[in-house]
């Protein structure tokens, strides 16, 4: 289908993206790496009279260290973020969710702002943000402003980010030293997540010290069982110590139950793939 008639901005300043945004109202959308815009454009799901593209704004792509945390530029692509050497030391989940995001043409055109800000559940990499304890920051008419990624997300396919906002870059932690695994179940390739479980952790002397664990559409935002997180620290990670630590884990979650899977099904789901995350990424 053919999307309807709009009009097209490209600014080079989040200045000038604001004044559009702010002169468009109701009536506009962002453009990023239009993964999941144009999509639903060309469905006619959303008919907006302006579009303002973000691709020319170059300081809204990138990776970067500031101190004790890493500066990821809203537009920066997936590929970018699965392949970058800051990354993969710093905030290793994030890599291993990253590539797994749909196909390499979508990893290469989709962008890690984008992906966020239009929050999914089934998205892959709102829950690894939350258990990294990302914090974003938006841009708008007041200046700057900073969320912390549990009041980020707000509900389904809902964030922060007001109509006049924009989501400029995400700050993530810095978590040297610390291994990762995100464990997604699909029925067929490239799939967005039936279930999906975040995974990172700081092994010593054989034993779990620290453990930060986010949920994948178990619910309408991603989730972070820190119950299951503290029952980790202290173990073996080893399966039978790991399996009744995080058979908790779907506890209070209240997945979708669709033709992918009941809630029942989902909840099944997430106590495996636990136990299979948090295993891979100690290493056992």
């Amino acid at each position: 289908m053919i999307p309807t008639a709009f009009e097209y901005e490209s600014p080079t300043t989040v200045e000038d993206a604001l004044r559009l945004l702010a002169e468009g109202g109701e009536d506009v959308k962002v453009l990023a790496g239009g993964q999941s815009l144009i999509p639903v454009l060309k469905l006619r799901l959303a008919g907006p009279e302006l579009i303002v593209d973000l691709g020319r704004i170059e300081g809204l792509r990138g990776v970067r260290e500031d101190g004790d945390a890493l500066v990821i530029g809203a537009t920066t692509p997936h590929h970018e973020v699965a392949t970058s050497a800051l990354v993969r030391e710093h905030a290793a989940l994030l890599v291993e969710a990253a590539g797994t995001v749909a196909d390499p043409q979508v990893r290469h055109r989709g962008t890690f702002g984008g992906a966020l800000v239009h929050a999914d559940p089934a998205g892959d990499l709102p829950a690894p943000a939350l258990a990294l304890g990302a914090s974003f920051e938006i841009a708008g008419p007041a200046g700057v402003r900073t969320v912390a990624a549990e009041d980020f997300f707000v509900d389904l396919f809902t964030t922060a980010v007001g109509e006049d906002e924009i989501l400029t870059a995400v700050r993530v932690p810095k978590r040297t030293g610390w291994t990762a695994a995100y464990e997604k179940f699909v029925r067929v390739a490239q799939q967005w997540s039936i279930v999906a479980v975040a995974a990172t952790v700081r092994v010593e002397d054989g034993v779990i010290t620290d453990a930060r664990l986010g949920l994948t559409n178990m619910g309408s935002t991603p989730i972070r069982p820190a119950a299951v997180e503290q029952n980790l620290v202290g173990l073996a990670p080893v399966g039978g110590a790991v399996e009744g630590a995080v058979a908790d884990v779907a506890a209070g979650t209240t997945p979708p139950d669709d033709l992918n899977g009941t809630a029942d099904y989902r909840r099944h789901l997430a106590r495996v793939l636990a136990r299979r995350a948090v295993v891979r990424a100690a290493g056992a």
